[in-house]
C-alpha cells in the first residue's frame, strides 16, 4: 500500500516539505478546493498543483474530492450540463497521471461534527457528533459552529456559498427519498464510469459521514449492503470505494475488517481512510487518537485485513486531533496524522515480519 497525507494547497498551513519528511510517506492527496462545485477543473492549475507536489518528490495520484454538483444529486434538468463539466475534468485529472478520485452523494451537507474542537482528558481536541445537540439545532446553526470552529479556513464541503442557498436546497430535498437518490446516483454513474474507463481513474465513492439521515435528508452510503448496492449500479472495475473506517465505524453492525476483506475481494476498495472513534451512545461519538485502545476501531486488525487482501492502493490517516498547541484546521493537523503514519508503518511492519517468522 502507498502511504498518503491529505494536503489542501497554497493556503494549507502545513508546508509540502514537511509532509516530506514523514517517514514512510509516498504521496499527497489533494484536489482544487477553490474551484466552485459544478465547474471544470483548469488543466493548467492541475498541472501547476501536481508540479509543486512533485518538486518535493511526493507523489500525486488521487484527488479528493471532485464535489458532485446538488443538481445532480436531486435528478434536475440541469444535471446533464454539471455532468458533462464532470467527465471533463476527469479527462484532464487523467492528463496529469490522477488514477483515483474520491467523491461523496450526501445531500447539501458533507461531513457533519456538532464540535469542531472537543477537548479530551489530555488536554487535546477533536472533532465529535452528540445527536442530541444535532436535535435542537437549525441547519444555518450548524453552518454557525463550523464556520466559527474553522481556524479561518474553507472546510472542505463547507463551503460558505452554500448558506446563501441552504433554505432553497431543503425545499428542493422534500420530495427526495432514498430510492430518488439511488437512482441519480446511477444516471450519474452510468454517464462518469465510461470515461473514467477511457482515462484509467477510479471512482471511489465515500461513506457518509456519519452513515445515518441529518436533518431528514436522505444518506444512502452507509453500511455493507447498501455499498454492495453501490457497486452493482454499474458493474465495472472503475466503480468502487474510498473505505473510510472512521465513517462507518459508528454504526455497530459495520465491521470494519469484514468490510475491508468483503469488498477487497472484489477488487472494489480504490482508496482508504483510517481513524479511529470513541462512541458515546448510539448516534453520538468523537474522535480519538488512532491507537486501538484510544477508540472502538481495532486498527491493527484493520491494518491486517488490508494486508490480507494485498491492498496496493493509496491510504492515509483520517482526521487526527490537534495537539502540542498546533493551531490550524481542525482534524487536519501536522502532528497527529504524522504520529497515524509512523503507526500504521509500524503495524505494517509487525505484519510483514510476522509472516517471516
Amino acid at each position: 500500500m502507498k502511504m498518503t497525507f491529505r494536503w489542501y494547497g497554497k493556503d494549507d498551513k502545513i508546508p509540502l516539505r514537511y509532509i516530506a519528511q514523514i517517514p514512510g510517506i509516498d504521496g499527497v492527496v489533494a484536489s482544487l478546493i477553490d474551484i466552485p462545485v459544478g465547474e471544470v477543473w483548469p488543466i493548467s492549475e492541475l498541472i501547476k498543483l501536481k508540479d509543486c507536489i512533485n518538486s518535493y518528490s511526493l507523489n500525486f495520484e488521487v484527488i479528493e474530492s471532485v464535489n458532485v454538483h446538488e443538481s445532480i444529486k436531486l435528478g434536475e434538468k440541469s444535471r446533464d450540463k454539471y455532468i458533462e463539466n464532470y467527465k471533463q475534468t476527469l479527462k484532464n485529472l487523467s492528463n496529469i497521471g490522477i488514477k483515483t478520485v474520491c467523491y461523496n452523494f450526501m445531500p447539501i451537507f458533507d461531513w457533519t461534527r456538532t464540535n469542531l474542537a472537543k477537548p479530551l482528558s489530555d488536554k487535546s481536541t477533536v472533532l465529535s457528533f452528540d445527536y442530541d445537540m444535532l436535535k435542537d439545532l437549525e441547519p444555518n446553526d450548524l453552518f454557525d459552529i463550523v464556520k466559527n470552529g474553522s481556524a479561518d479556513v474553507v472546510l472542505p464541503g463547507w463551503e460558505l456559498d452554500r448558506l446563501n442557498e441552504i433554505e432553497e436546497l431543503f425545499q428542493k430535498y422534500k420530495n427526495i427519498n432514498e430510492e430518488n437518490l439511488w437512482s441519480n446516483l446511477k444516471y450519474f454513474l452510468q454517464e462518469i464510469i465510461p470515461v473514467a474507463q477511457e482515462c484509467d481513474i477510479n471512482m471511489a465513492i465515500h461513506p457518509d459521514d456519519p452513515p445515518w439521515s441529518i436533518f431528514g435528508l436522505p444518506r444512502i452510503i452507509t453500511c455493507k449492503e447498501n455499498l454492495q448496492r453501490l457497486v452493482d449500479l454499474v458493474d465495472s472495475p472503475r466503480n468502487g470505494i474510498t473505505l473510510c473506517s472512521g465513517s462507518l465505524g459508528p454504526r455497530k453492525d459495520n465491521d470494519i475488517p469484514d468490510l475491508i476483506r468483503y469488498f477487497g475481494a472484489q477488487n472494489k476498495i480504490h482508496f482508504a481512510h483510517v481513524r479511529n472513534i470513541k462512541s458515546t451512545n448510539t448516534y453520538s461519538f468523537y474522535e480519538t487518537a488512532h491507537l486501538s485502545d484510544e477508540g472502538n476501531l481495532d486498527i491493527y486488525e484493520i491494518m491486517k485485513a488490508y494486508d490480507d487482501i494485498g491492498f496496493k492502493g493509496c491510504i492515509r490517516p483520517d482526521h487526527g486531533r490537534m495537539i502540542w498547541g498546533e493551531v490550524g484546521m481542525p482534524g487536519y493537523g501536522l502532528y497527529d496524522r504524522a504520529l497515524g503514519i509512523a503507526y500504521f508503518n509500524g503495524i505494517n511492519e509487525a505484519i510483514k515480519k510476522a509472516k517471516n517468522v
